[in-house]
């Protein structure tokens, strides 16, 4: 880790409560399950690795699928449905669940808290940049979405992240259940299919008996970012594009942030 992410990561330790954002992500029940068996996973928001459960809802997403080898195919479920995947585990192999959320919207009461925010996810010159812009400190919307991924194992677990066409999103450059990992494990983040550089991606470390240790990091120019990871633990890598919006009428959206997560755990 370079010395300014040993900052960064120092810092996140120390940042109070109301700082923390809260991330949207796919939790599997187990990351490995025999072919046949049940895959089941549950949608949470929630901060460091913890949070409350969201049902099958229809209405609140736009996508919600799996792929799994060369198939894809959508999430079955009915509305009300918790846990929001739950169905039978297809042959061997590495299954992606993907799922992508509808449009929300978020009003600041608080400056601070946009501070706040914009601090913690290092979008630097936001703040310079909604002055400039005229905006108001309080009172003014935001749209958001999330992107999220997670990677489980049927049987072997053999196979292999992909692009899967999300605004923003998180590949895997390795497989946790069958490559070597020692090392770190190998992302690369997209924004509209193009590599996002000098991008922050926060890591949430679940040990065993559930502490969450987090750190950040920083893609290279290419979007790439080797994560440190240990056997027996699970992961949640978060990453955050936040982009200005034109307001056509009042209290439209001035600004919009999209955020992709994935999911993921390294065998014993």
């Amino acid at each position: 880790m370079t010395v300014r992410n040993t900052f960064l990561a120092l810092t996140v330790a120390l940042l109070p409560a109301p700082v923390v954002a809260h991330e949207f992500w796919i939790a599997p029940e187990a990351y490995q399950v025999p072919p046949g068996g049940p895959l089941v996973a549950t949608l949470r928001v929630g901060e460091n690795f913890g949070g409350a459960e969201q049902s099958y809802l229809p209405r609140n997403f736009e996508r919600f699928d799996t792929r799994c080898g060369d198939e894809v195919a959508a999430v079955p479920g009915r509305a009300g449905d918790r846990p929001a995947l739950n169905f039978e585990a297809p042959r061997d192999g590495l299954c992606v669940i993907i799922h992508q959320t509808r449009d929300y919207t978020l009003t600041y009461r608080e400056w601070q808290k946009f501070v706040n925010f914009v601090e913690h996810k290092d979008f630097e010159g936001v703040l310079a940049e909604h002055a400039a812009r005229g905006l108001p400190e309080t009172g003014f919307v935001e749209l958001y979405s999330r992107y999220a991924k997670s990677l489980i194992a049927v049987g072997d677990g053999a196979g292999a992240d992909a692009e899967v066409g999300l605004e923003t999103e998180i590949i895997a450059e390795a497989n946790p259940y069958t490559d070597d990992v020692s090392s770190g494990f190998p992302i690369r983040v997209l924004y509209n299919g193009e590599p996002r550089a000098d991008a922050q991606v926060e890591l949430f470390d679940m040990a065993p008996g559930g502490e969450v240790d987090v750190t950040l990091h920083r893609t290279d120019a290419e979007g790439r970012v080797r994560l440190p990871v240990q056997p027996g633990h699970a992961y949640l890598a978060d990453a955050v594009v936040l982009r200005p919006l034109e307001a056509k009428a009042e209290n439209d959206p001035v600004w919009e942030s999209l955020w992709a997560s994935l999911t993921f755990a390294v065998p014993e």
